[in-house]
């Protein structure tokens, strides 16, 4: 048995706060946490694309997940990214967080090398899950191919699934095609299968879905889940039509960024703002123009 029930909801791929030198500001991180479980978040997936992952060091990661726990987030709550293209930095990020008592981890393939064969893919997670040897371990693969060029194939979820059955808990599906996840509900009913995007969720909750993780889940949370909660009420179309609405205002400028200056808002803390390059902060007019598109869309905001 699984040390945990798979996750269901609304799971949020939490944005990182930097300071002016960089630096992860922990304080800031923390009480977003408790910001969007207090808003309804059923999930935090620390260290997702939106979070800048990729842009944080290994013991950047390490030492915020233990910040996050120590300061009361339930780590069974917590579903944090745990991929790298080496495999030891995989395996010591995936046993770090299995460690600490967390739900799941959400895992990129090995995104370096492009053109692998599901053979070698296959044979990078049967490492890594034998090297961990935790059976507290949750797992949950990230398909995002628009972003990290090597999905997750079908073949290497069939090989998981029988040599773990209790290890394989679900699929991140950010390919932003509905036939591909329509596929991954129809094929394998025992996962937990998430949309990456709320845009599906209403139609991934009717064919079995188990909720989604959203980027915009850092701004939204309660409109979101809101869908999730009310899915099955003559509400749900309603619901579902202002959450895709945000997200459309948000999606039509790079996503980072743009989460960032709209949690400004929200936080009344223009340190939000701040990103690690290459990406860099909106200009001031285009979030003007971002903050305007969102309200119009029916996000409510604090004042100026």
């Amino acid at each position: 048995m699984m040390a945990n029930p798979p996750f269901r909801g609304v799971l949020v791929p939490v944005a990182t706060p930097f300071r002016e030198d960089l630096s992860p500001d922990t304080k800031a991180l923390v009480g977003h946490c408790r910001w969007l479980l207090d808003q309804g978040a059923d999930g935090l997936a620390l260290f997702g694309t939106t979070s800048e992952a990729n842009s944080l060091g290994l013991d950047e990661r390490l030492e915020l997940l233990e910040a996050v726990v120590a300061a009361g987030i339930p780590a069974a709550r917590l579903m944090p990214g745990t991929g790298a293209c080496a495999l030891p930095d995989a395996v010591r990020l995936t046993a770090h967080a299995a460690g600490l008592g967390c739900g799941g981890v959400l895992m990129l393939p090995p995104f370096y090398y492009k053109g692998v064969g599901e053979a070698g893919l296959t044979a990078f997670f049967i490492e890594l899950v034998e090297r961990v040897g935790d059976a507290r371990l949750r797992l949950y693969l990230y398909h995002i191919p628009p972003i990290a060029q090597v999905g997750i194939p079908f073949g290497l979820l069939d090989e998981l699934a029988r040599r773990f059955p209790d290890t394989l808990a679900g699929i991140k599906d950010s390919s932003g095609d509905w036939e591909h996840t329509a596929s991954l509900l129809a094929e394998y009913p025992q996962l937990a299968v998430f949309p990456g995007s709320e845009t599906l969720l209403l139609d991934g909750l009717r064919h079995g879905g188990a909720g989604c993780i959203t980027a915009t889940g850092n701004i939204n949370p309660a409109g979101i889940r809101a869908v999730f909660t009310q899915w099955e009420t003559d509400e749900a179309d309603t619901l579902q039509a202002h959450a895709s609405a945000v997200r459309r205002a948000v999606q039509g400028h790079p996503m980072i960024p743009a989460v960032k200056a709209i949690l400004a808002r929200i936080h009344g803390d223009a340190g939000w703002r701040q990103v690690r390059p290459p990406l860099q902060e909106l200009d001031r007019s285009v979030e003007v123009e971002l903050l305007s598109a969102v309200t119009a869309a029916g996000l409510e905001l604090p004042a100026a």
